[in-house]
């Protein structure tokens, strides 16, 4: 153990809470989105007012507090290994009003997003909703290297916290309070308003979006080689990457079938 510091130490189990967290989290997501959501569509009302009230409430109590210990540890994990750690900036580039403005843009990227998504309706096309995306994306990628000074990893974390926030937000703010709604309205024997089941379908489906990119930038160190050398515009191309492989599985997911 000679060298070992208590940083290095706890960094291992913030590491190892982040990881299991993510898996909860995520995992329970696209049960919703893959499995959940095409299920549901083949049973009647009683049945549905029998299983939901039952089987939503277990679920969505491991899927919000994954969320929320994702969030937690991943954040104490940016500040240690990159704030702390020193790995935030490559060269000769330091802190300075910069990189403390593109740190605050990746936190408050969340409101923007919502007020987008609340009050742009072009944006509830999907397509559309991609290219802008990839725009964000790619701005917001050359400011953390023009504006912040971040190096490759640095840029790369930051887009992931930005996803997380983002993604953490629509769970326990828009995602959450509908499914309350919701739920309550099935185990009454009443519809559930078209708004909420809309709102809760979307935001779920854009985290199911933004996580498969966000799993990139949690590798973070391992895509150095060669992603380093293309910078922001690497970055992109993985991420419009992986929301093609989303289309991939909510394609396939409606194929699945039950005996």
């Amino acid at each position: 153990m000679d060298g070992v510091t208590i940083t290095q130490c706890l960094q291992a189990l913030f590491r190892w809470m982040h990881v299991v967290a993510g898996i909860v989290w995520i995992g329970l997501l696209y049960f919703f989105n893959w499995v959940n959501g095409p299920f549901q569509a083949v049973l009647d009302g009683d049945t549905k007012r029998k299983v939901n009230p039952e089987l939503l409430p277990r679920a969505l109590f491991w899927f919000r507090w994954g969320a929320a210990w994702t969030w937690a540890t991943g954040v104490l994990l940016l500040m240690m290994v990159f704030y702390h750690g020193g790995a935030l900036f490559d060269g000769d580039a330091t802190w300075g009003t910069g990189a403390l403005l593109m740190i605050a843009v990746t936190f408050l990227f969340a409101f923007v997003y919502d007020a987008a998504i609340s009050n742009v309706p072009a944006l509830a096309d999907m397509k559309t909703l991609f290219v802008v995306g990839l725009v964000a994306v790619a701005v917001v990628g050359a400011l953390d290297e023009a504006v912040g000074g971040f190096g490759y990893r640095g840029m790369n974390i930051h887009l992931g916290a930005m996803f997380g926030t983002m993604m953490a937000f629509n769970v326990w703010f828009r995602i959450w309070p509908a499914q309350q709604k919701i739920i309550t309205a099935v185990k009454e024997g009443r519809p559930p308003e078209a708004a909420l089941v809309a709102l809760a379908g979307t935001r779920s489906k854009h985290n199911t979006y933004m996580s498969i990119p966000l799993v990139w930038t949690m590798v973070n160190q391992h895509t150095v080689v060669p992603w380093a050398s293309w910078g922001w515009m690497g970055l992109v191309v993985m991420v419009a990457i992986g929301w093609w492989f989303g289309t991939m599985f909510y394609r396939q997911s409606a194929k699945v079938k039950g005996f």
